[in-house]
């Protein structure tokens, strides 16, 4: 202690004082009270405006000085290792002298005001946090454990991964992009792809194997219908070629017999017409067959046929889709060929289905075929896109609109038949710009990003945005020509990096 050390130094050289010693003992001057303050290891020096005590310690007014010997400023802390604190900063255990809103880490760095040194001695800068890597972060930027791609994370997806979750790359390119107008339109089916199926011969439904919703497939038995006609059509085939073949062992043999000199040439002749004939009648039966939905693999058949089969009619499907409607019931007689009869069923294929957008007069002139649409629900959302396959030269008396038709992939089945949607076209003139579609662009920390291609997943990358027509976007900057970006499921990608964000505790 400094007591015992200057008492010493006064005994050798002779000479003895009484001074009071402050802190010494417990008539010491009472220490002023101090919030946070920690005593401080021997050896300290305090400076200027200090009062000294009886060991040549000087302290300042209003300050107060330890039992051992250090000196406190007011809203100052002397640390155990004899550190000398300015007001605001702390002195560390190597001696380092901190700045005003500065702190000094365990091994002696110097930290600017509004940083935070970690411990490894890494610097960081105002606004910004350091991991525990020494990795340096920008104001406004977070480092993510999924790496950076122009200040966004990286969500991590291996490619098979991706390709499963329905993420498309293209490459951005150029394409006109005009005005945007906003139209009405009807979804409708595909009218070459609708079938309204009825039976091809009179008889009774025996049998019904689908029902409406039921997905089939091209071919497939719908009904089964028990005919009289049928059987008779294939009796008459069985007899005529029966007599078809002996009207050629009959002229076979007068044939042969005209070359012996035998008959006549006219008896020859009259078996070549016979044959002919019955050949004649032959074809004539099969036709009939063929037309009512027998084939050639049915035709071989007929003569083996257990009893009661051949008057078994099968109605199949014409195309693969799915029963909308039936109107067939069991027990019903149908009949063929009665343009006042109901039809069975209703088959549809809805992978590919009609936009018909109602366009106003005024509006015509600005329609252009091959023109981008977007098709939008009450909410705004795209739901589908693709181009003005034509439009129909008229204008509807009652509504003095014409149509302009979409055709859609549907296959997805996003769309259904008879809902209204919002056509967004891009019409007038149109300038060549790059252009994405809007789906495509996210807004990822309140910025319009397209996510792009990185190793090991994909990462956003923020873009300037411009014109909006068609569903698709320009891009002014941030993405150049043949770049690739995330044409589809850029909003998974999106929703993606938020889960990541939100579970490592990044806010985004």
């Amino acid at each position: 202690m400094k007591l015992t050390t200057m008492t010493m130094a006064a005994l050798t050289v002779g000479v003895f004082a009484l001074v009071p010693i402050t802190g010494a003992t417990g008539n010491a001057e009472t220490p002023l009270p101090m919030t946070a303050v920690a005593a401080a290891a021997p050896q300290d020096d305090d400076h200027a405006g200090e009062a000294a005590d009886a060991h040549g310690d000087d302290d300042h007014a209003d300050e107060a000085k330890d039992a051992h010997g250090d000196d406190d400023h007011a809203g100052e802390a002397k640390d155990a290792h004899g550190d000398d604190d300015h007001a605001g900063e702390a002195k560390d255990a190597h001696g380092d002298d901190d700045h005003a809103g500065e702190a000094k880490d365990a091994h002696g760095d110097d930290d600017h005001a509004g940083e935070a040194k970690d411990a490894h001695g890494d610097d960081d800068h105002a606004g910004e946090a350091k991991d525990a890597h020494g990795d340096d972060d920008h104001a406004g930027e977070a480092e993510g454990a999924h790496g950076d791609e122009g200040g966004g994370d990286v969500v991590k997806l291996a490619p098979e991964v991706a390709k499963e979750a329905g993420i498309l790359l293209e490459q951005a390119e150029l394409g006109a992009l005009g005005e945007s107008l906003s139209l009405p339109a009807e979804i409708r089916f595909d009218a070459d792809r609708m079938a309204n199926v009825t039976p091809k011969v009179s008889g009774v439904i025996d049998r019904l194997l689908v029902g409406e919703g039921d997905t089939v497939a091209y071919g497939d038995t719908l009904a089964l219908i028990t005919s009289r006609e049928l059987a008779g059509l294939k009796a008459k085939w069985m007899i005529s070629k029966t007599n078809e073949a002996l009207a050629a062992q009959s002229l076979t043999r007068l044939e042969v017999l005209w070359a012996q000199k035998i008959t006549s040439e006219v008896n020859v002749q009259t078996a070549r017409a016979e044959h002919e004939s019955a050949k004649t009648e032959s074809e004539a039966a099969e036709t009939e067959l063929h037309a009512v939905g027998i084939d050639h693999a049915a035709l071989e058949k007929i003569a083996t046929a257990p009893d009661g089969n051949n008057a078994n009619a099968y109605l199949t499907a014409p195309l693969a889709g799915t029963i909308v409607q039936r109107a067939a019931t069991l027990g019903e007689t149908v009949t063929a060929g009665d343009s006042s009869a109901k039809v069975l069923f209703t088959i549809v294929d809805d992978s590919v289905v009609w936009a018909d957008i109602a366009v106003y007069k005024q509006d015509i002139s600005r329609v252009r075929v091959g023109a981008p649409v977007a098709l939008k629900s009450d909410a705004g959302d795209v739901i589908a896109q693709s181009t003005v396959a034509f439009v129909l030269p008229v204008i509807d008396e009652v509504s003095r609109t014409a149509t302009a038709r979409v055709i859609i992939d549907n296959s997805d089945r996003t769309l259904t038949p008879g809902q209204f949607v919002i056509a967004d076209l891009s019409v007038g003139n149109a300038a060549e710009v790059l252009r994405v579609p809007q789906s495509a662009v996210q807004l990822v920390e309140n910025r319009p990003s397209v996510f792009v291609p990185v190793d090991g997943g994909f990462a956003p990358r923020a873009v300037m945005v411009g014109t909006t027509a068609g569903g698709y976007v320009e891009i002014r900057s941030g993405l150049e020509e043949d770049d690739l970006f995330v044409s589809d499921g850029a909003f998974t990608l999106k929703a993606q990096l938020e889960k990541d964000a939100f579970g490592d505790g990044h806010g985004h």
